[in-house]
């Protein structure tokens, strides 16, 4: 594996739109493109995340100007070779810290990304990167599940999802530090190949402590891009953060991040 790359390296990205097919149809793009695009309005749009551009590619079709960090250079480059890559910018590198140019009026985070950042110090980075780049009045999106503790009967550490004759998925929990794996096994050619990406789940009131302390405050909250109600049966959710008009930064000179 690519260290620079991450866990997203050149034998991943290759094939990730066609392991995320799912993810690409349109009844599952076409609300959260609206939904970003409304956030957006006559300006910038930023992607946490940006990976091979299955939401940045339709977004900037709609007009909105798009830029996105990633810090897997294999991915980037998946979206770059297609249609309408030129448009959408890349910065490379870790979005809980590194900064793009410009000012953008909507930050967003998609299809579970905030959990790649597997220490709840990243995770409160994230949140205050997003913030600085947001103008005044300018909204921070995370898509997220809520964590599927309850399907935990005690003594087990394992939730399946995907199961068939040639595909096999389960995360795996531990309910004291919020560490968590997403665990994929599948058979090509009667061999077996495993892949498993670390992650940190995280609950939606912590999330919304990490938005105060960017000095973000939490504007609406759905279970999904079709605005559905949030109830506690809820398994994911779309949070909307708003930095107040007036504040211009999401740092302040005391406030700790990391190098």
């Amino acid at each position: 594996m690519d260290d620079e790359d991450g866990y997203f390296s050149e034998s991943i990205a290759a094939g990730y739109d066609r392991s995320a097919a799912d993810m690409f149809r349109p009844e599952v793009v076409d609300p959260a493109v609206d939904l970003l695009a409304g956030l957006a309005g006559d300006g910038a749009a930023l992607e946490f995340g940006v990976g091979t551009g299955r939401i940045a590619l339709p977004l900037a079709a709609r007009g909105v100007p798009v830029h996105g960090i990633e810090l897997s250079r294999a991915m980037a480059n998946r979206l770059r070779d297609k249609p309408g890559g030129d448009e959408v910018g890349v910065t490379i590198g870790d979005f809980a810290t590194t900064r793009a140019p410009g000012e953008f009026t909507v930050t967003y985070l998609v299809f579970n990304t905030i959990n790649n950042l597997t220490t709840q110090d990243a995770q409160v980075d994230c949140f205050r990167n997003a913030a600085a780049h947001l103008a005044p009045g300018g909204c921070f999106v995370v898509e997220v599940g809520v964590p599927q503790l309850r399907l935990l009967p005690p003594g087990q550490t394992a939730v399946p999802f995907t199961i068939s004759p040639t595909r096999w998925a389960f995360d795996t929990y531990d309910v004291a530090t919020q560490a968590m794996s997403s665990n994929y096994v599948t058979v090509v050619d009667g061999h077996a190949e495993h892949w498993s990406l670390p992650f940190r789940y995280v609950w939606p009131s912590e999330l919304d402590l990490m938005a105060r302390l960017a000095g973000l405050r939490l504007r609406d909250r759905w279970e999904g891009w079709s605005r559905e109600p949030f109830t506690g049966e809820s398994r994911g959710h779309v949070s909307v953060w708003e930095k107040p008009a007036g504040r211009q930064s999401g740092f302040s000179s005391e406030s700790p991040h990391r190098s």
